[in-house]
């Protein structure tokens, strides 16, 4: 959700990825939005169908690669590819504040037809938070960052027993660092925290520390071969805690009646808060995404479309929530509801029809807007907020 600094040159490579989750954010929105009928769960359910399991698994590679990039862009804005050491702390903070704000206020107006009575702290929530601490924490050395990103990554699962009641003391700070939960009323309005930020500050520690394989000492043949290996050596360690059913997943997989629901089972994680398998996982396949990317192309203009997309992704994160805000109303209009007292699509399906409609019609939005923020960034530095 992240951008470099406006002095800062861009990387093919980041944009792209970037602009793929941006896409899957998507494509879970029109979920959200048009198929709320049919509760995933956290984990998933146990019975819910193979395309739908599958349609919110990609899903979840959004909110750690958004993160973990955060953190790598910081290390970016801190070491400009031409130019001295320049500390991120007011840049991070101010763009902390920013995205918190957007949550608070632009995100809550677009669930409100649904949930008039609460405001959900998501995912903006939980970057803003990150980009909030480590505008302190990369003031510590580079390697304390790296040894407490590591810490908390790996560990924070082995603070699932601790348990406060609410309303007592230790609840609320509890509830904003790792257990999800409603922290109170205000004004009537329940606020629930959905993302608690402690194991998403672990991850954009990981992403700062990760910076330096994109320094201009590092050819690309080595920053390939390093990002392979540690996409590599995540998703092998996967397989081995998870196998075992060691460490890293509240939940135990087992064998179904089906080869499909084995494998439903195995790959069934909790995401709120993210549990290390999560992690593992996501950030595994978004490692081994970022090696892919450094040899594409250069002429290859769907991968160009895509970094269009991921050149601005915070713009088009907020144009798209509102353009599927009026979407709904447009069709609840014309076929009322379909589901209880929803409009709802009838079968996944449909969730991928709307996404392709959605993002064809965002692209010129994107293209336009990534073309303009470019061409007048250095003479506006609010576009680096975007």
């Amino acid at each position: 959700m992240t951008n470099e600094s406006p002095a800062a040159t861009r990387i093919a490579s980041l944009d792209i990825l970037r602009g793929v989750v941006i896409l899957l954010m998507m494509l879970d929105h029109v979920r959200e939005r048009f198929y709320m009928h049919t509760r995933t769960g956290d984990p998933m359910f146990e019975s819910i169908d193979p395309d739908l399991f599958i349609t919110r698994y990609l899903t979840h590679l959004c909110a750690p690669i958004f993160i973990f990039l955060a953190g790598l862009s910081a290390w970016l804005y801190a070491h400009p590819a031409k130019g001295q050491y320049r500390s991120p702390t007011e840049f991070l903070f101010k763009r902390g504040l920013v995205i918190v704000l957007i949550e608070l206020v632009l995100y809550y107006l677009v669930w409100a037809d649904s949930f008039p009575s609460f405001l959900f702290l998501q995912v903006l929530w939980a970057i803003g938070l990150c980009m909030i601490g480590l505008s302190l924490a990369c003031r510590l050395n580079y390697w304390w960052v790296g040894a407490l990103g590591l810490l908390i990554v790996f560990g924070h699962d082995l603070l699932g027993p601790i348990d406060f009641e609410p309303g007592g003391p230790g609840y609320v700070l509890w509830t904003l660092l790792h257990d999800p939960g409603d922290l109170g009323q205000v004004g009537g309005l329940t606020i629930n925290v959905s993302y608690p930020a402690l194991p998403w500050f672990g991850v954009i520690l990981l992403g700062y520390f990760a910076g330096p394989l994109y320094a201009q000492s590092v050819s690309t043949p080595r920053r390939r071969k390093a990002l392979l290996a540690l996409g590599t050596s995540c998703l092998v360690l996967l397989l081995l805690l998870r196998g075992l059913n060691l460490y890293g997943e509240a939940l135990p997989w087992s064998a179904g009646e089906t080869p499909v629901e084995t494998v439903m089972s195995f790959l069934n994680f909790t995401k709120y808060p993210p549990s290390l398998d999560f992690l593992l996982i996501t950030l595994g396949i978004g490692l081994v995404l970022l090696a892919r990317f450094e040899s594409i192309p250069e002429r290859n203009r769907l991968l160009g479309a895509i970094q269009d997309f991921g050149s601005v992704p915070l713009f088009i994160y907020v144009v798209h929530l509102y353009v599927l805000l009026a979407a709904y109303s447009v069709l609840f209009l014309m076929f009322g509801p379909t589901h209880g007292e929803r409009f709802g699509l009838s079968n996944v399906a449909w969730i991928w029809v709307g996404t392709a409609a959605l993002v064809l019609a965002h692209y010129p939005i994107a293209r336009a807007f990534a073309s303009y923020k470019h061409r007048e960034k250095r003479n506006k530095p609010w576009l680096s907020y975007f």
